[in-house]
């Protein structure tokens, strides 16, 4: 019998865990770590943050869902990995840390056959000064919607400042990016959005200055270098796509910027020149950066060997080119294929735990050495493709041996659809529902552009929000393990 232990119990890891289980049966166990109690649909977090959907809509507890599909669960933190055993014993495990109410702290020594690192992001707020951790306890001064705790706080700091602006008194809101190395400004996007869609219902429209800030060089590059897509039977960069929205909707921007310091109603922020600024607000949701957990890996004599396993910013080595140099030389072909380690090739990584290779967005920075571009999206949809993949790659080895032919899903070679929210409503709800293919493009193969425009398409409207609502329910649906939810695509 086998075990493969998977860390994390988000989007990637949970489908891991669950197409795994489905594969592999009674005769092996599969093991999910996770610190979550509830799993948490992440892309209506914003719905929730605006007061349009509560907490319970988006979570929902694991336990019995593992429980019923015979998956073994854990509550727990992992802090470390040793791939290669310890003296005496070459079992390789990994150390974790309950997080179960009543044995928080205890720890335990986990052995794996097979190990997948699905842990997701750090939310780094710790990045920039003063960012504050998104539940409300380093003074109010910004608000997060990356949990949906932290969308339940943004929510209930946004109704303070409705309640002011119905009053008379005129409220600055700023939404964002909170550094200069941020990704998900999709999110951020979103929200800005869903804002400004319950002014108007509420009434207070016209009493609200909002303004947009991020580590973007353009509108429209959402850490993919941009794109050119379809709409309306014409090619159009995302860059025109967003700035008419922005227009349309009166928000205004800051763009190339990196958020360096946050005071009560203030923020500090340098842009691509070089330039030094400031921007005042009522209430501010602005996105952290992510990093990685922040593992530690040891060898058999307790040497240390995390960078073996990790880059320096905490996500896991995969079989990606590293050395790939300049932005003149970056290739489609830098990105992993299977996720494997190359120390280990019984580990493997999927979803936002892996290391890219190096930027999809052109590398920027400002006449004074500070970063200022988006690191690539690994959420959502490709995700889910890896974690499937990863699953089918560990099936694989578990039933014929470790030298069978590993399934890829590179993002150099995989398309995406996204539906970005932007208001709420059965009648007057609106979203860009966009596809991109391939989410890394590939100048190559496709010259200009470097994605496919057969497959590149969008449209801003009330059926992208139906389509949006549609798939909450349905990948709630297809999380819970019910009738039919293998049919449900990543």
């Amino acid at each position: 019998m086998a075990k493969l232990v998977i860390m994390g119990g988000g989007v990637a890891g949970h489908t891991t865990a669950t197409f795994a289980k489905k594969w592999l049966g009674n005769g092996h166990e599969v093991v999910v770590v996770t610190p979550n109690s509830q799993w948490n649909w992440i892309p209506s977090n914003i719905w929730v943050g605006v007061g349009q959907m509560e907490k319970s809509d988006v979570v929902f507890p694991l336990a019995p869902i593992y429980e019923k599909a015979g998956i073994i669960y854990k509550q727990a933190l992992g802090t470390t990995i040793h791939p290669e055993g310890k003296e005496g014993d070459d079992t390789p495990f990994i150390v974790i840390k309950s997080t179960k109410e009543g044995s928080e702290g205890e720890t335990e020594e986990l052995t794996y056959d097979y190990l997948v690192n699905a842990t997701g992001p750090k939310l780094n707020f710790d990045a920039t000064p003063g960012l504050g951790n998104g539940q409300g306890q380093m003074g109010d001064k910004t608000v997060s919607v990356c949990t949906a705790e932290h969308a339940v706080h943004a929510n209930e700091e946004l109704t303070k400042i409705f309640e002011k602006a119905k009053a008379g008194e005129r409220q600055k809101i700023l939404v964002g990016t909170g550094h200069g190395t941020c990704t998900c400004q999709g999110a951020a996007f979103e929200y800005i959005f869903n804002i400004e869609h319950e002014a108007k219902k509420a009434g207070v429209r016209e009493m609200l200055d909002i303004k947009w800030i991020s580590n973007e060089a353009f509108l429209g590059d959402f850490g993919m270098g941009g794109l050119h897509m379809k709409v309306g039977g014409y090619a159009v960069s995302s860059k025109l796509f967003a700035e008419s929205l922005y227009a349309e909707r009166d928000v205004e921007w800051i763009i190339g910027a990196h958020t360096s310091k946050v005071e009560e109603g203030k923020i500090e922020y340098e842009l691509l020149d070089g330039t030094m600024h400031e921007e005042t607000f009522d209430f501010a949701m602005l996105i952290p950066p992510f990093s990685g957990v922040g593992f530690k890996a040891y060898a058999k004599d307790g040497s240390d060997i995390t960078d073996k396993l990790f880059m320096p910013n905490g996500f896991m080595i995969v079989d990606a080119k590293y050395d790939a140099g300049a932005y003149e030389n970056w290739k489609a072909s830098d990105w992993p294929e299977t996720y494997q380690n190359p120390s280990y090739g019984n580990i493997f990584a999927a979803g936002i735990a892996f290391a890219p290779p190096h930027l999809i967005s052109k590398p920027m920075s400002s006449p004074n050495g500070t970063a200022i571009n988006p690191t690539p999206p690994r959420t959502g949809m490709p995700a889910g493709i890896i974690g499937k993949a990863v699953a089918h790659s560990v099936c694989d080895m578990i039933k014929k041996g470790d030298d069978v032919e590993l399934h890829k899903a590179s993002m150099a070679d995989m398309g995406a659809a996204c539906v970005a929210s932007a208001g709420k409503g059965v009648l007057n709800g609106t979203a860009a529902a966009m596809t991109v293919y391939p989410v890394v493009p590939d100048y190559e193969k496709y010259p200009g552009t470097g994605r496919d425009t057969k497959y590149t398409f969008g449209e801003i409207g009330l059926a992208g929000h139906w389509i949006k609502h549609i798939l909450h329910h349905m990948f709630i649906w297809k999380a819970k393990l019910k009738p039919g939810w293998t049919l449900i695509p990543e």
